[in-house]
Order: structure tokens, then sequence, then C-alpha cells
């Protein structure tokens, strides 16, 4: 079962016996541990403290939308009529721990993530507040679980496939990881970027969709093959590549601290190709409850409508990627 492909990485070390939190000062979401045998599921906490610690900082600085672009999914002019769930007994969310900063356990061992407050916002949105749990299982899991009733919803970075369009129905897309370029700050950057970038050593993460897309659509340009971003960055930073081209997402975190950001900034715009990068991030839900299907939907646009997507997008991404 394929997950998104851009974003996903795995954090091994807590094992998910140890995972039995509630939420409590929300006072909705409760994390219930799934225990399988032989499943050791989770993340190490000390190797996300640093970048949980680094929100903190970064939410204070009073970023607004106005100053950032806001990845909007929603034609402002649409309207959505908002189904009736009085049949739903309960709204059960299924994610993962290991999906940073989707989905993963912080500091305090408690289940957190964009898409913790994603899914407590379509609850309220939904006025179900009190029938909403959210539970953590092995991605590898989420479908079977799904398929046996053990919940609603799959809220975990599902890719959007053919195979999984057979299987499940998909929200419209809350979330699209663009494709970026960053260079160094003190780069003679001009538009058009494409006619910049002729001739220049642009470094790629190897055997991606990135490479496929920086070798189809800017053929003037010079790949550099690495293995990762943060290698990526340390090579422009040391000013053996002249730009990079990546996932926005993931770039954003490298420009947010350290040697990113006083080395080097996204230019030009972002680069949306679905045949290369996917269809995004939706949630799955069985076939045979398309009125829940259609309930989600109209969450996601009645969240992004009323502004609450901005305030989600900026506590969990303060350096944009768009």
């Amino acid at each position: 079962m394929p997950r998104y492909n851009q974003t996903a990485s795995r954090y091994k070390g807590r094992d998910l016996q140890k995972l039995h939190h509630f939420i409590a000062p929300l006072g909705l979401l409760s994390v219930r541990p799934t225990i399988r045998s032989g499943s050791e599921y989770g993340i190490t906490t000390l190797r996300l403290l640093p970048i949980i610690l680094l929100f903190a900082v970064l939410s204070c600085t009073g970023q607004t939308a106005a100053q950032q672009a806001i990845p909007y999914q929603w034609d402002a002019r649409e309207r959505i009529a908002k189904p009736d769930l009085s049949a739903l007994t309960r709204l059960r969310f299924l994610t993962t721990t290991d999906f940073f900063p989707f989905n993963f356990i912080d500091e305090g061992g408690h289940l957190a993530g964009f898409h913790v407050d994603l899914s407590r916002a379509i609850c309220t949105a939904l006025d179900i507040l009190d029938r909403c749990q959210i539970q953590a299982v092995p991605f590898d899991e989420l479908a079977s679980a799904l398929e046996k009733g053990e919940g609603e919803a799959i809220v975990a970075g599902l890719a959007v496939t053919r195979q999984n369009r057979e299987n499940f129905l998909f929200s419209r897309s809350y979330l699209q990881f663009p494709a970026r370029f960053v260079t160094r700050k003190d780069a003679d950057v001009r538009e058009p970027l494409t006619e910049w970038l002729a001739g220049k050593r642009v470094g790629v993460v190897e055997a991606t969709a990135h490479e496929e897309m920086l070798r189809d659509f800017f053929p003037g340009v010079e790949p550099v093959l690495l293995t990762n971003e943060a290698e990526l960055i340390r090579s422009l930073a040391g000013s053996k590549l002249d730009a990079v081209f990546a996932d926005g997402m993931r770039l954003g975190f490298h420009l947010a601290d350290g040697e990113g950001h006083a080395c080097c900034a996204f230019a030009g715009g972002p680069y949306l190709a679905p045949e290369y990068l996917g269809q995004g991030l939706a949630i799955a839900v069985r076939r045979d409850t398309p009125v829940l299907a259609a309930a989600i939907d109209y969450a996601l646009w009645s969240i992004e409508t009323s502004g609450g997507f901005d305030e989600l997008y900026l506590r969990y991404f303060p350096v944009g990627f768009y």
C-alpha cells in the first residue's frame, strides 16, 4: 500500500505500547494504542525535539497569511452542502506516528501534528466533537484496519493512486507538495529563472521524482546527484552548487534554521506536477461510506473558507513552501 512518496520518512525507537496518552487539554481526540504482535512502531523523540522547539520559536514571530502564500485548494466561489451525519455513531481517524510534522509523538509522549489538529478541526466543522477519536496504528496496517471497521477514515499520507482509488474513496486534496529551487542569498538570481539556470550546477536527490522533473523540464542545467536534502543545502552553502531542486516542504525546514537559514533562500515559484509528485494529501474512507466522504469534503471546504487552514499551515510550516 503506497504512501505519498514525496514526504514520507520513518522513525523507530518508541514501542507503540507506550503511546497510551490522551490529548487532555482539548478534550476531543483520544489516542488509543493498537498492539499487534511483533509491531514496534514510533519515533525517536530526541531526534524531533530540536525541530519541535524550532516550531515554538518561529510560531512566535507573528507571521501572517498576508506575509506568506497559503496553498488554498478550494475555489472561493464554491458552495458545499453540509451532509446529514445524524446516523454516524462515531468518527475514528486512523493515523501513524512516523510522518513528521503531520503525525508524530511529541516530547511529552503525545500524538501530535498537522493531521491531529486537522482531524480536530474537521470534527468541529461537522459538529461531532463528542463522536471523534484518533488512533495510531502501523502504516502497513492502516488499510486492513479501515476495512475491518476499526476506524472510519485514514489521515496519514496514503497515496491517491489508481489502486487505492479502487479500494477507497478519497476526499479532495487538502495539501500538495511543490518542487522548489533554492539558491544562495548572495546569488544574482534573475528572471526568467530557467534562463538564469542554464548551464548551472543544480543539486537534486538522486532516483527521485524531482530528478525526473529537473531533467525533463530544465534540460539546460547540469544535474548533480546527491543523497538527501541536508547534503544539498551543505553543498549549496559551500558554493559547490549554484542551486538545488527538491521537495519544497523539506527544503523549508532546512531554511528555517542553521546553515540553510544563514546562506540560502527559495528562488522562483512553486512547481506543481501531479504526474511526477502525486495528487497531494487526502483523507481515505471505505467505499461504502460516500456520505462520510462528502462530509469530510464539506469540512475541508469550511476550514479553508473560514480561515482555519491559514492558522494550521502557519503553525506547522512557519517557513512556507509556496
